[in-house]
């Protein structure tokens, strides 16, 4: 009763902002466990029956042939060619057969079908088939096609995942994500962090232009800056005689992208810190640098976490910037080229498209379930304090 209570006293808007997050919770589990059990599943499976039907087996129609004239038996008064249409498929089972591609389930396992002129057929649920006629079978008769319904049980494997990470060059496209992600989320966070205390605590003339200058390059679309960008990345590769496409190149890129948002998030969380621990450090003879690598770095893990995972979450899922600053060819092509290249390829193939799809999410999903606890603290943190 009292927890009948409890929940008739919220109100109304936060049980829409309830329902609304178990919405969003359900949109986005029901694709990724799709994925998930699509990408385990076996191949034939796969093509024929939805991932909701993986633990319920699956129905798929086939064509086979019956035996030859010179495998029937005469039964007294009628001729029988006798065999099985499943021999070496183990655990499967029959549900339906017929005579016509028009009607390939016309008869249920176990019943005789009479095929005319004297003609009928017996197919049971394991498989075991009776071919029956009142006279002798011909040549002609030899080899009838028949399609039978054939149920499997639910079968996975992991032969997916390593056809994917082997075979079809997926693995070294992740470690070559994991190499531009890592470095490309550490070195913005570094020079953001020392930028952001600079621009909190530190007076020196223009501070607030370079504030305001910040806050306008968020807002500046990464297509706009692409091309110039490019430009000097080459200009500047062609002066030192170095190759123009490089992981430092594009630590670099990814860094320049990400450096506004970086400053802006952790400025306000910086400077929302409170003045009398940093005067008390600097009282006691302390210098900025101390005080940034002593006081402020440990207090700030919440708002270096959040960015983390905003900075690793775009430059794992970027496509463009990769492309652009690091090239197409299979040294250097991150996942999601690779994946890219799999969709025109291996269109078809959806037992590789989804465990690719998988290796792809899982280490987001990693990452932002690691420090997710960090995320809402770190971007609510300085909203109501300012420095």
């Amino acid at each position: 009763m009292t927890l009948t209570r409890d929940f008739f006293k919220i109100g109304p808007a936060r049980l829409f902002v309830h329902f609304a997050v178990l919405v969003i919770v359900v949109l986005w589990l029901i694709p990724t466990l799709g994925i998930f059990v699509s990408a385990l599943r076996d191949k034939d499976q796969l093509v024929v029956s939805g991932w909701w039907t993986a633990f319920a087996g699956s129905s798929r129609t086939v064509a086979v042939r019956l035996g030859q004239p010179d495998q029937q038996k005469q039964e007294g008064a009628i001729y029988v060619i006798s065999g099985n249409v499943l021999e070496g498929q183990q655990g499967r089972s029959i549900r339906a057969f017929g005579t016509r591609v028009q009607q390939p389930s016309a008869y249920k396992a176990g019943e005789t079908a009479d095929l005319g002129d004297g003609v009928s057929l017996t197919v049971a649920a394991d498989g075991n088939y009776r071919y029956m006629k009142y006279a002798a079978f011909g040549p002609d008769d030899g080899g009838r096609r028949v399609y039978i319904s054939v149920a499997t049980p639910p079968e996975f494997t992991l032969q997916n995942y390593k056809n994917v990470l082997t075979s079809e060059g997926i693995g070294q496209s992740f470690i070559n994500s994991l190499t531009v992600t890592i470095p490309a989320t550490i070195i913005p966070i570094l020079i953001a962090a020392f930028a952001a205390y600079a621009l909190s605590w530190m007076e020196f003339p223009g501070r607030a232009l370079l504030i305001a200058l910040v806050v306008g390059l968020i807002v500046v679309p990464l297509q706009m800056s692409l091309i110039p960008l490019l430009r000097l990345y080459n200009g500047i590769g062609a002066l030192l005689d170095a190759p123009s496409k490089t992981y430092p190149g594009i630590w670099f890129a990814h860094t320049a992208f990400g450096m506004p948002l970086a400053i802006y998030l952790l400025r306000a969380y910086i400077a929302g810190l409170p003045r009398e621990i940093i005067e008390s450090a600097r009282v006691d003879g302390a210098s900025d640098f101390e005080i940034f690598t002593r006081i402020v770095l440990p207090l700030s893990f919440p708002a270096l976490a959040s960015f983390a995972i905003f900075q690793f979450l775009w430059v794992w899922n970027d496509l463009l910037v990769a492309m652009v600053f690091l090239g197409t060819d299979r040294d250097h092509l991150v996942l999601t080229g690779a994946l890219n290249a799999l969709l025109g390829s291996r269109g078809g193939n959806w037992e590789i498209l989804t465990a690719s799809a998988f290796v792809t999410i899982v280490v987001p999903l990693l990452v932002f379930f690691g420090l997710q606890r960090y995320l809402v603290r770190g971007l609510l943190a300085g909203s109501v304090k300012g420095g």
